[in-house]
């Protein structure tokens, strides 16, 4: 923790390379994109649907023309090979119209994505140029009604027929029709279609194949398809999401994406990888980039929600001084405890994402027959937590946002309307967020996916129960021994009150740690009890999940703490030390009936958290103007009214 105080002036413009990356360029080109009037969204409200749709087509049109859609590809089909460019670009079109945000993703980032991870190199050079010009638009057909976040179980089929060597694409019942698929309904021709893989009698699991839906210039599903419209939604009019039917329709053996698993002319399978289990662990594992691009989408949703109320807080006036001068809102306090936290969070959350981003680039990038199997074991679980948590900070952000604006922001030119609307699905897309943070609940306890991919209850709980629980459980109660004796240590002077960065990150950590521990007791004592484990893992879950958010909480403060130290301006460092502060600080704060009854602080430590948040929110309010502007949101491109920086008379 600096002691240094943070400067009156900061310099906006490196506060903003500190949050653009590496990537700065290519987040100024999609500022600047977005700013041209061919992206005005003010009149999208009084489109009927289908005119929506096809705005949004026309606007994903104008992206491709610029070639910065084929960034993320290999270098061989025209691409530049930089996946985190490519996701630092989509981060930042978040600012803007979000059905244009999640129609790029599903063209070039979902549907490319497939075929770029799954794909041999005769199909990725045949798909991925007219991919990323958008001359060949597609689906990326994997959700089914009936199995939403449990790939591993769809059921739609693609069974082998070794005499006109085709794959025969099969819907067996309603509940296999697949659901949600973006730009089904309305623009796609083509989709990758995820099957179970049937070869001579034999299932050997999900796969997925190239299978076109429209001829070009037609609208009509071509023979075999049934295509329906997912209707009206909550939101996100722009996308045209769908559903699909396949009934005995044929795609030639070429089809297949073979990276994982392939089968020749006469029918014989053959994987690189012979455990079913991985297999299929390894073929979702490439598609991460989904999940790591809605979770910086989400935070770049929050940070625009956050420049409108704050900038409304130090523009709206409310009750006088003793001087009989009206007061911002911004200068209470109350005010400031509404906003700030969750602007400290939106740049831990910002540091964290690059740290994941540069992992999934670093193993894209890697070269071939380099084994990235451990990398990617370990991206895989801090990906889905970090989505869970950005987007649920998101929902949390936008709608603290909108209310801190009273009933300016409920009018839909503020701008709230459509970010609640459009980011609500976040949650639930790319992975519903409880589904994934158990996901990394079970990787914490077992450490092992080959072993326990399927999480699996008896497996989990037993490889805790004969591994994991004694090293974990004496690890904690060592912490707990020295968490006793440093809440009674003599306090250094100062209103530091001993909650330095070590502090904050021993605090953070120990929660995790102990959270893990309590996980495996309750598994083995269920199952030494005799318990069928399928109960005792769903006992279990509430634990489980909370186990992993504390994980996540850590890793977040850790990804914040040493950004701020690699920072080499001094402005700079110092006021990210305090936004860093202000953040563990409210993570602290936000569980600390937890730490108080488990003995972590004590009573008095816990007052001494509040009123440090207190501290660092009156710290910082000088700053919140330069702070918000750091995001670097054009006005136009923010489409408030009450969020624009440059006021002019009618402040819009």
């Amino acid at each position: 923790m600096s002691t240094e105080p943070a400067s009156a002036a900061l310099d906006v413009a490196a506060l903003r390379r500190a949050l653009d990356g590496d990537h700065h360029v290519v987040r100024d080109r999609v500022r600047e994109l977005l700013s041209d009037p061919c992206f005005d969204r003010s009149d999208v409200g009084s489109l009927d649907r289908d005119a929506y749709r096809d705005r949004v087509l026309d606007w994903t049109r104008r992206v491709a023309a610029t070639g910065e859609t084929m960034r993320g590809y290999p270098e061989e089909v025209g691409g530049r090979h930089d996946v985190a460019g490519f996701i630092a670009g989509f981060e930042t079109f978040a600012f803007g119209d979000l059905s244009l945000l999640v129609k790029i993703g599903v063209q070039f980032g979902l549907w490319g994505g497939a075929i770029q991870q799954l794909g041999n190199a005769e199909q990725r050079l045949a798909y991925l140029p007219r991919v990323g010009s958008l001359e060949l638009p597609g689906c990326f057909a994997m959700t089914e009604r009936g199995h939403g976040s449990d790939v591993q179980a769809l059921r739609t089929t693609a069974t082998y027929d070794p005499v006109g060597a085709e794959f025969v694409i099969d819907t067996p019942d309603d509940q296999a029709s697949k659901d949600w698929i973006g730009n089904a309904a309305r623009h796609g021709r083509e989709a990758v279609v995820f099957a179970q893989l049937v070869v001579g009698g034999e299932s050997h699991g999900v796969h997925a194949l190239l299978v076109p839906l429209r001829d070009e210039g037609d609208d009509r599903a071509l023979p075999g398809i049934r295509i329906e419209d997912c209707g009206d939604k909550l939101g996100l009019q722009g996308v045209d999401n769908g559903r699909l039917w396949f009934d005995g329709v044929r795609v030639p053996r070429t089809a297949l994406l073979d990276r994982f698993g392939s089968v020749d002319e006469a029918g014989v399978y053959s994987s690189p990888i012979e455990s079913p289990g991985r297999r299929f662990f390894t073929m979702l594992g490439t598609l991460v980039q989904g999940r790591v691009s809605v979770g910086g989408a989400a935070v770049s949703a929050s940070k625009s929600a956050l420049t409108i109320a704050i900038r409304h807080g130090l523009d709206r006036r409310q009750f006088e001084d003793p001087d009989g001068t009206e007061v911002p809102v911004m200068d209470y306090l109350a005010h400031q405890r509404r906003l700030l936290p969750l602007l400290a969070t939106s740049y831990a959350l910002s540091f964290a994402q690059h740290d994941t981003v540069d992992a999934l680039d670093a193993i894209i990038r890697a070269p071939e027959g380099e084994d990235v199997e451990e990398r990617r074991r370990e991206l895989e679980p801090r990906a889905a937590g970090l989505k869970a948590v950005a987007t649920w900070h998101a929902t949390e952000t936008i709608q603290e946002c909108r209310e801190a604006c009273g009933g300016a922001g409920y009018l839909r030119d503020a701008g709230f309307a459509a970010l609640k609307a459009d980011t609500d699905v976040f949650t639930t897309f790319e992975g519903d967020n409880t589904v994934l943070l158990q996901l990394v609940g079970k990787t914490l306890l077992t450490g092992f996916r080959d072993d326990f991919g399927n999480l699996s209850p008896l497996g989990t709980a037993g490889f805790v129960a004969g591994q994991v629980l004694d090293v974990i459980v004496e690890r904690t109660a060592v912490r707990q021994v020295l968490g006793a004796i440093s809440d009674v240590l003599p306090r250094r002077d100062g209103d530091e009150g001993g909650l330095e960065r070590a502090d904050q990150l021993e605090l953070v950590r120990e929660r995790e740690e102990h959270l893990v521990s309590r996980v495996a007791q309750r598994l083995r004592a269920g199952i030494k009890d005799g318990r069928d484990p399928f109960e005792v893992f769903s006992y279990c879950q509430p634990h489980l999940l909370a186990a992993a958010r504390s994980h996540v909480d850590r890793f977040v403060l850790e990804s914040f703490a040493a950004r701020v130290e690699r920072e080499e301006d001094a402005g700079t460092k110092a006021i990210l030390d305090r936004l860093c502060d202000l953040h563990a600080l409210r993570t602290i704060e936000r569980e600390r009936a937890w730490y108080l009854e488990h003995g972590r602080i004590s009573g008095g430590r816990s007052k001494e958290v509040t009123r440090l948040v207190d501290r660092r929110c009156h710290e910082l309010r000088p700053h919140a103007a330069d702070l918000v502007d750091a995001f670097g949101i054009p006005d136009a491109v923010l489409a408030s009214r009450i969020g624009a920086k440059d006021v002019t008379g009618d402040r819009w």
